[in-house]
C-alpha cells in the first residue's frame, strides 16, 4: 500500500496513494491503523482523494477501523471530494464521517475531542453529587 503518515498530538493523518481500496490494500491499511492505535492514536484522518473505487473487503475494513476508533473514544474521518465514493461509503457504513478537505477533518477532530472533554466534565460533576441535601437554618 502506497501511503504516508503524519503524526500530530491529536491525530494521525494517513494519505493513501492508491487508485483502488481493494485487493491487498485494505489488509495493509488495517495493519497500519492498528499500529497507530497501539501508539495511542484514536483519531485517524484518512485522505482517500486518490481512491476511485472501494471493494467489499475495503468497506468491511473501514467499518471495523471506524468502530475501533469509536471504541477508543476517537474518530475516523475519511477525506474525499468524490461524490461516488462518498455516496457508496455513506450507504455502506453506519456512522462514517466524511469531509471534503483535510483542514475540515482536522477541525472535526478538535471538535470531537472538545465534546469528549465536556462529556467527561459533566460525568465528573454527577459523580461528586451524592444525592443528599443539606439546609442551613
Amino acid at each position: 500500500m502506497n501511503h504516508t503518515i503524519e503524526r500530530n498530538d491529536q491525530y494521525a493523518l494517513i494519505k493513501l496513494q492508491e487508485e483502488a481500496f481493494g485487493g491487498e490494500v485494505p489488509s495493509s491499511f488495517e495493519v497500519v491503523a492498528r499500529s497507530l492505535f497501539r501508539e495511542g492514536f484514536s483519531n485517524l484522518i484518512v485522505d482517500i482523494n486518490s481512491v476511485d473505487s472501494v471493494d467489499q473487503n475495503g468497506t468491511s475494513v473501514l467499518r471495523k477501523i471506524n468502530r475501533q476508533s469509536s471504541n477508543e473514544l476517537g474518530i475516523m474521518i475519511l477525506v474525499t471530494k468524490k461524490d461516488t465514493i462518498t455516496d457508496f461509503l455513506e450507504g455502506s457504513i453506519q456512522d462514517i464521517t466524511m469531509l471534503p478537505t483535510v483542514e475540515e477533518a482536522i477541525d472535526a477532530v478538535f471538535m470531537h475531542d472538545l465534546e469528549n472533554n465536556f462529556r467527561n466534565e459533566d460525568d465528573d460533576e454527577y459523580d461528586e453529587f451524592d444525592g443528599s441535601t443539606t439546609t442551613e437554618p
